[in-house]
């Protein structure tokens, strides 16, 4: 495979750089897409829990607390 290489290379740079440059633009144009997807999902995520733990804890001070009958000062 190594012997091929020399031969790709020189057979037309340019058109060589161009496939190359359109590579690389693919490779971070994709994995950009991926990062946002993946920080998108992260922040629903996030947002949907901190929700539900604001409902935990409208509901827990809603409740009874027994610890405080444990703390009384005489």
């Amino acid at each position: 495979m190594s012997e091929e290489l020399p031969r790709i290379v020189a057979s037309g740079s340019s058109q060589v750089e161009e496939t190359i440059a359109v590579n690389e633009t693919t490779y971070e144009f994709y994995r950009e897409v991926k990062v946002r997807s993946e920080f998108k999902r992260y922040c629903e995520w996030y947002y949907s829990t901190a929700k539900s733990n604001r409902q935990q804890l409208e509901k827990m001070r809603g409740e009874l607390n027994i610890f405080q009958w444990f703390r009384r000062r005489k």
